[in-house]
């Protein structure tokens, strides 16, 4: 059961001052703009944290990622599965906005974060449980999210091990989560990874919370990596700054999505074909 006893006082909505977002007026339409085969949500941040109040999954897929679905099956399988996919690869949006109808908003998984954040219920003790890429992580992570006023029970902190390919299994996890029966689950790896974490935790948990692959959105905010400015993620140059900090590592990764043009050039609104490669 969560212990609601030792909860700290919620933060007024204003919020500290790292999660302050926009004030937007009005909404956005969100009819689902289908991509590849995926329906891609088109509202607005707070209208996809609305949304998932009721529980699913939401994934974030990113360009380097997004490129594998027609060969990693998981992958595949679990955007086509989820419940809210949004939009956050500029480079996607850039080229669908050029060659598809109708066009849509980027809405990235940082804003996304940040909007989840300033909800009472995601900032409640014990009403979120968190999955980390490893210990270092969820030290950073977990020292700003005290920053920002959000307290985290030590036993909702999950560190995901290297998963296998193939199916995966994760008994632990499960057997914490089901103890706890936290509103919103958190999971900040890697893409890849953390959509199928997130599906088997929808299919094989015995209720229905709000599942978040965010990735990498909270180390950018905690400095577990780069620091990405609110005006940085406004124009899109996340991906920019990640290259200029550790380049050997993330420059490879973003040549490899420019393979993502000729995907959207040939199939459009289609899903690809399995091809298993």
């Amino acid at each position: 059961m969560i212990d609601r006893q030792n909860r700290p006082a919620i933060a007024p909505r204003s919020g500290p001052p790292e999660l302050l977002v926009e004030r937007r007026r009005g909404s956005r339409e969100e009819t689902p703009c289908q991509i590849l085969g995926i329906n891609f949500f088109t509202g607005t941040a707070q209208q996809a944290v609305d949304k998932m109040h009721s529980g699913g999954l939401l994934v974030v897929p990113a360009a380097p990622a997004l490129i594998a679905i027609g060969s990693n099956a998981a992958y595949r399988e679990a955007l086509l599965s989820a419940d809210l996919v949004i939009p956050d690869s500029a480079y996607m949006v850039m080229i669908w906005n050029r060659i598809g109808k109708p066009p849509i908003h980027r809405l990235s998984g940082l804003e996304y974060l940040r909007v989840l954040l300033m909800q009472s219920d995601a900032r409640a003790y014990g009403n979120t449980f968190w999955i980390m890429a490893g210990e270092h992580s969820a030290e950073v992570n977990l020292k700003w999210l005290r920053e920002q006023g959000i307290k985290v029970r030590r036993e909702s902190v999950y560190n995901a091990p290297m998963y296998p390919k193939g199916p995966l299994e994760d008994l632990e996890l499960l057997a914490l989560i089901e103890r706890q029966r936290p509103q919103h689950i958190v999971v900040t790896i890697g893409g890849g990874n953390q959509e199928r974490i997130g599906l088997y935790l929808r299919r094989t948990l015995s209720y229905k919370p709000a599942i978040h692959c965010i990735g990498a959105a909270i180390a950018f905010l905690s400095g577990d990596q780069v620091h990405v400015p609110r005006w940085a993620d406004k124009f899109a140059l996340g991906w920019l700054l990640r290259v200029v900090s550790h380049p050997r590592r993330y420059a490879p990764r973003y040549w490899h999505a420019r393979k993502l043009f000729g995907i959207l050039l040939r199939y459009r609104s289609e899903l690809p074909p399995y091809t298993g490669k």
